[in-house]
């Protein structure tokens, strides 16, 4: 006879698989509550697991299957004659397959009044180690980890049998499950560490996939979303309001655009193209902060991204007319608000719940991948170090800190140029900096009189500073660190122009 062990906690769809089992000639045994649910389906004779070991679940049921009548079951070798000699010798019998999912672990640890013993209780021990058991033993096993996977091999056992290449599938998607589960539980363990742990000696990251992508980058790239453990939360997360499915540079762009604006502390709109903000502002009107966002480069706006960081308000929304946008992402919309942008017929509109951003962020290279804490881009005005010798005002400091926060949302070599809390010229991702500030001048045309700039690493030279001085810029904020650094500040006094050091750099390659 064969034995099919079923233990489950997620327990959709076990139920027809166990009827196509029994259906089969599989002797069905169970634990627990998965038990249960078999026997109250009314037409299944059941065997619980106890009844196959001769010995009883113990400690609360933290030991049901951890013992060698199971794991021998599973790890016998059907044809290897000394395994099959020591099985029967032992009282053994063969399980060729297995049904298990673990216990929801991440689910546990997502809600908010969750604590450490909640999450110790919500670890697998005997699930990870029955599923590996009978991976590892495909050839010999079924493993079924995935409720989608039922059907399938239900109707393939019921057909004579599944096949071994079938087997070794199923086998990586159980070895895969197992990965992602302990890779959720180590991360959390880490977080709870005095100062945390980034940055591990050995590091897996644990992502489901949510989604596949009509494609990646480019057509011919095949792509995926994958989420984070943990709740969905981030623009990975975001619920589609309306539109077309997003692409995989539609989450490059709108993730760049939820970025730019919720760390910012008052009403902010940004627009993104191509991962760099063309366009932001913050004003306490919500629909004269797009409107300024737009200003900023309303040529590149064309066709990209809308970013708001408060609830879309239905002046927002109508001001937003006449303007291309191939996605709109916000925490909330009002309900006229949403009306109007639904008339939008392909805009995709996403809603997101705010998050804490990702604890490392990655970088593929060839042979492997960089891993790095995010730049929090928190620094402090005070900490910035007055070196020309004109003092900013206090309207200048106000767009100096704004300037400096956009600056570090844009690709190096990043300058920004920022009058009144809003963009007016940005110079982004060129191979030296004194381009970038021709780029930004551009832009921004007369605008850039009465502005101030943003430098997102120093001037190797004073060329820099004296091209925003020609472009009518009064005061600059950047980081030093040049040999040249003297220069900058005599060209700076030059001009009449403040000029601050900030500690940090804010390079985003």
């Amino acid at each position: 006879m064969s034995f099919a062990l079923i233990s489950v906690y997620n327990k959709r769809g076990v139920v027809d698989l166990a009827r196509a089992l029994d259906g089969a000639g599989y002797a069905i045994i169970s634990t627990g509550a998965t038990y249960d649910a078999l026997q109250s389906a009314g037409d299944l004779e059941v065997k619980r697991v106890a009844d196959v070991t001769g010995f009883p679940e113990i400690l609360d049921g933290r030991v049901k299957t951890l013992h060698p009548k199971i794991h021998g079951g599973l790890l016998g070798k059907r044809t290897d004659q000394r395994h099959v000699d020591e099985m029967q010798e032992h009282g053994i019998v063969p399980i060729d397959v297995v049904v298990s999912n673990l216990y929801p672990f991440v689910d546990t640890i997502s809600k908010p009044d969750a604590i450490l013993d909640d999450a110790l209780e919500n670890i697998d021990i005997g699930g990870p180690a029955m599923i590996r058991a009978a991976a590892k033993n495909f050839s010999d096993v079924i493993v079924l980890v995935d409720p989608d996977d039922y059907a399938r091999t239900g109707e393939m056992v019921r057909s004579g049998g599944v096949p071994l290449e079938e087997r070794q599938r199923l086998a990586a998607r159980a070895f895969q499950h197992v990965a992602v589960y302990d890779s959720a539980v180590a991360g959390y363990l880490r977080s709870g560490l005095p100062g945390g742990d980034a940055l591990p000696e050995e590091l897996s990251g644990g992502w489901t996939r949510a989604k596949k992508l009509r494609y990646g980058e480019n057509p011919h790239q095949s792509g995926a979303l994958y989420l984070s453990p943990g709740a969905p939360a981030g623009v990975a997360g975001a619920e589609q309001l309306h539109g077309i499915e997003m692409g995989y540079i539609n989450y490059l762009d709108a993730d760049a655009a939820w970025r730019s604006v919720v760390g910012l502390s008052a009403t902010a709109v940004s627009i993104v193209k191509h991962a760099n903000a063309c366009g932001l502002a913050m004003h306490e009107d919500q629909a004269e902060a797009y409107r300024r966002a737009l200003a900023g480069d309303p040529v590149s706006a064309y066709g990209g991204i809308v970013g708001f960081n408060r609830p879309v308000t239905v002046e927002a929304a109508t001001a937003m007319k006449g303007t291309l946008f191939h996605v709109i992402i916000a925490p909330e919309y009002e309900p006229q608000a949403l009306d109007v942008l639904k008339r939008r017929k392909n805009a995709r509109i996403l809603r997101v719940r705010q998050s804490a951003g990702p604890g490392v962020t990655f970088h593929s290279i060839s042979g492997g991948v960089l891993v790095q804490v995010p730049d929090p881009v928190d620094d402090d005005p005070d900490d910035w170090e007055l070196k020309s010798e004109r003092v900013p005002s206090d309207a200048e400091m106000r767009d100096l800190k704004f300037a400096w926060h956009a600056c570090a949302m844009i690709k190096s070599n990043a300058i920004v140029m920022a009058k009144e809390l809003a963009i007016v010229g940005m110079g982004a991702g060129q191979p030296n900096r004194v381009t970038s500030v021709g780029l930004a001048a551009r832009v921004a045309g007369e605008a850039s009189e009465g502005s101030v700039l943003a430098s997102d690493a120093f001037f190797p030279f004073p060329d820099g500073v004296a091209a925003a001085a020609a472009a009518g810029c009064t005061a600059v904020v950047a980081p030093g660190g040049s040999i040249r650094d003297h220069e900058t500040v005599e060209e700076a006094n030059k001009h009449d122009m403040a000029l601050l050091f900030a500690p940090n750099r804010h390079f985003l390659h």
